[in-house]
């Protein structure tokens, strides 16, 4: 999985490590940034995704509860594992992007394949096709949002966004 730092990332503009850098006051926390991972669109990448993700946010010292990060790797997987299922044929490779603020991570999944999926309704004699229904509902439970939409390209972006509580410690 090759790994991209884009935006605001932990470094300062003059190329010094952020924690290095001097900040002005009220400027964007050390742990805040935007990464971008590319994979092909195959299995192997689901997991290779889920733990990118996970070792960006213990290395960049993100302040999340254990049950935020949880249900950002699960979203991760659903999404990654939608795109490798359904839009491989069309987009080889897919791009895993995560952001994080002051007060918010999100995460997207982005394809060259031009369908818009929709979040199906639970059919308990179904096995999958629940992902987005799935992810909608983490988002939601978290207070946060969800959208899919289209790209430049022509394929789409599929994103969450959960609000960050910081994790208190005693």
């Amino acid at each position: 999985m090759d790994d991209h730092v884009r935006g605001f990332g932990p470094r300062h503009r003059d190329g010094a490590p952020e924690s290095l850098a001097p900040r002005p006051p009220g400027g964007p926390m050390p742990y805040e940034g935007v990464w971008r991972f590319t994979a092909p669109a195959v299995e192997a990448s689901v997991p290779q995704a889920r733990h990118a993700v996970r070792d960006l946010l213990h290395r960049q010292g993100v302040p999340a509860s254990d049950d935020l990060v949880q249900g950002l790797l699960l979203i991760v997987s659903e999404l990654v594992t939608n795109a490798v299922k359904h839009a491989a044929l069309l987009s080889p490779v897919l791009a895993v992007e995560v952001a994080v603020g002051a007060e918010w991570i999100r995460v997207s999944v982005e394809d060259n394949h031009p369908y818009r999926p929709t979040a199906l309704e639970a059919d308990h004699g179904r096995t999958g096709g629940r992902g987005l229904l799935l992810v909608s509902e983490i988002t939601r439970e978290a207070g946060g949002a969800c959208e899919v939409a289209h790209t430049a390209s022509g394929g789409k972006v599929i994103w969450a966004a959960l609000p960050l509580k910081p994790v208190r410690v005693r």
